[in-house]
């Protein structure tokens, strides 16, 4: 059979003006030195999205895959966070300023930054994680933003997770699980990169129905329309419990969050209800970076952005001038990229064949057996 996981429509974040914004805001750059036995005069540094580096999330992800990689090539390297979307272009640039040879900007929000940067710095080398750095316009027949598939500078390269592919076994997992009948997800803000778990969820959702002849229900995102539940942003505030709280109302006992840390907002609406609804994390294992809601957990979407980081660093520090490779990479159910966490307090609690059932599936995704589209394996 084939499921669909659909991109969405950008919410119309203002980016224009970026390149206005050269100087004045920008964070000092932290750095840190490598300990590795072979020295290297290798500098990769990174830009941090909103959330900062202690997010437990994909910016923390990211800022332990470039130091991880940095001590292995021992080298040096720089970090700089952004607390608004002012900051983008005015950190980057600090970067540039600093002798950066490789500059990883972290998320989607910082596309038209990376971009204008990539261009008017052609001898420096850039990646950035969760978007292809295509800002053609190219729209779909809905009018969904698609790109025409070329990074806009040459010195650009993308690190992308098809994390649809584990968003689907977690939505069926959660569809197993569910006692009410009803899951339920919202995002921080509507981007591919944050819809493409959410899609995935319902996905998966819709294939344990037609599986098992049930009818559990997603709230908070509609996959045909394109439309849900929203924060309008990537923090952990009253406007992301409130968000969760009205996922909880309409009767959904597994909740979804996908935008970093508001699963933690979600986690604190958990408990104020009183309630027996269990959570699930997007990126890193929650379990593991955010003890505090350790019983609320069922499992976490993941992605490798830490090994992906590592990977890139490592191999660019590897290559001659004037030989970036700017490949796209992208995590896969296949490579490792991307899966879903272990249930852990959870093991016991679940269909004890869901697991089985789990991995059935993986292997069909792999195969091909099951298609899990999404904007990236179009």
């Amino acid at each position: 059979m084939r499921i669909t996981s659909r991109k969405a429509v950008l919410s119309g974040l203002a980016m224009a003006g970026m390149a206005a914004l050269l100087a004045g805001c920008a964070t000092a750059p932290s750095t840190d030195s490598g300990s590795g036995s072979k020295k290297s005069n290798f500098l990769p540094c990174m830009v941090s999205d909103l959330g900062g580096f202690d997010d437990k999330s994909f910016n923390q992800l990211g800022l332990e895959g470039l130091q991880t990689a940095a001590k292995a090539i021992g080298s040096k390297e720089k970090h700089v966070e952004s607390d608004s979307d002012s900051d983008y272009a005015p950190n980057i640039n600090s970067l540039v300023s600093a002798g950066c040879n490789l500059i990883i900007t972290v998320g989607f929000n910082l596309s038209a930054a990376t971009v204008t940067a990539a261009k008017a710095n052609p001898d420096v080398q850039f990646a950035i994680i969760d978007d292809a750095a295509d800002n053609s316009g190219a729209k779909d027949d809905k009018g969904n933003d698609i790109g025409d598939g070329k990074v806009d500078a040459p010195n650009i390269k993308p690190i992308l997770f098809d994390t649809a592919q584990a968003a689907f076994l977690a939505g069926y997992a959660s569809a197993s699980y569910s006692k009410s009948g009803i899951v339920g997800t919202f995002g921080g803000l509507q981007f591919p990169t944050v819809t493409i778990f959410m899609d995935g969820f319902a996905d998966g959702v819709k294939y344990f129905d037609q599986q098992k002849g049930k009818d559990v229900k997603v709230v908070g995102w509609n996959p045909d329309t394109q439309t849900g539940s929203f924060t309008g942003g990537f923090d952990a505030n009253d406007t992301a419990k409130s968000t969760a709280q009205t996922i909880i109302d309409q009767g959904a006992d597994v909740i979804f969050p996908v935008g970093g840390p508001i699963f933690q907002s979600a986690g604190a609406a958990i408990t104020d209800s009183k309630k027996d609804i269990a959570l699930l994390g997007a990126d890193a294992d929650v379990f593991n970076t955010f003890p505090t809601y350790d019983s609320l957990y069922l499992t976490s979407v993941l992605k490798g952005i830490d090994p992906a980081v590592q990977d890139v660093v490592k191999a660019t520090s590897k290559q001659k001038a004037g030989t970036f490779d700017s490949t796209s990479y992208v995590g896969t159910l296949k490579n490792d990229g991307v899966g879903i966490a272990p249930f852990h307090d959870f093991a016991s609690k679940v269909d004890p064949g869901l697991q089985k059932e789990l991995d059935s599936i993986k292997a069909d995704i792999i195969s091909g057996k099951i298609k899990v589209s999404s904007y990236l394996n179009k």
